[in-house]
């Protein structure tokens, strides 16, 4: 039997033949799915590197989170809607590529029903997650969500803004390797640098880790969600040093 295989092996190779594991057709077509996924993604990258978080049609790539008592999730003119629920409703991203520093996420939300966050982003931070939070503790709070364990309404990004139901507003935030950083309307909210800061998520949403949307009792609509890569940021001590440089 020893000859026999070693025969064999020198056959295949004076042939020029090697091994390859066999792969059954559901490895196939899990290999052939993953295969045309890549290409509806890499396809779906704008001039400037932007890729949609939704494909307007349906909620591929997601699943409505967990949380126990949550409202419905579903499209509306190619809209997502996130319905109110008892507490906490929202969806979670299935994506496997997600980068985890040095990108920007954009979305454009409006707060349709309800007095409470109706923006939650939950995005990923290196080897953890953190929470942009709009309209939060009774409808009007901003922040980061936590920073050192402190919640989006007690540390340095606290800021207040008066929002309108059924007003769309425009989101922008971008993650970089000692930075996070935030946009509504255009006008920076947030500018954390987290360099030795702890940066992690409020229990209640780690199921929405490593990204998703939640809202607390208030129906959100959801549009123009995208996200892009950027190339990694300088930290500050090699801003300073280009600085001095003559």
């Amino acid at each position: 039997m020893a000859i026999r295989g070693l025969s064999l092996v020198l056959t295949l190779l004076l042939t020029g033949s090697s091994f390859a594991p066999a792969f059954g057709d559901d490895d196939k077509q899990a290999a052939k799915k993953q295969q045309t996924e890549q290409k509806s993604s890499d396809s779906a990258r704008d001039a400037d590197g932007w890729q949609p978080l939704f494909n307007g049609k349906n909620l591929d790539g997601w699943k409505v989170t967990n949380f126990g008592g949550e409202g419905e999730v579903y499209l509306e003119k190619g809209n997502v809607v996130i319905s109110q629920g008892v507490d906490l409703s929202g969806i979670t991203s299935t994506r496997k590529d997600l980068p985890t520093s040095n990108y920007e996420i954009e979305l454009e939300a409006t707060r349709a029903e309800g007095n409470d966050f109706f923006v939650g982003l939950t995005f990923p931070y290196r080897k953890s997650s953190c929470s942009l939070i709009l309209g939060g503790w009774g409808g009007g709070v901003c922040g980061l969500s936590s920073i050192d364990g402190m919640d989006a309404s007690e540390n340095e990004t606290t800021s207040y803004t008066a929002f309108t139901n059924g007003q769309w507003y425009k989101v922008r935030l971008k993650v970089t390797d000692n930075m996070i950083e935030a946009w509504l309307d255009g006008a920076q909210i947030v500018e954390q640098e987290t360099k030795d800061r702890k940066v992690d998520v409020r229990f209640e949403v780690d199921l929405s880790k490593p990204m998703g949307l939640s809202t607390f009792q208030s129906t959100t609509w959801i549009r123009k969600a995208r996200i892009r890569k950027l190339p990694a940021a300088k930290d500050s001590s090699e801003k300073k040093a280009e600085t001095k440089a003559p």
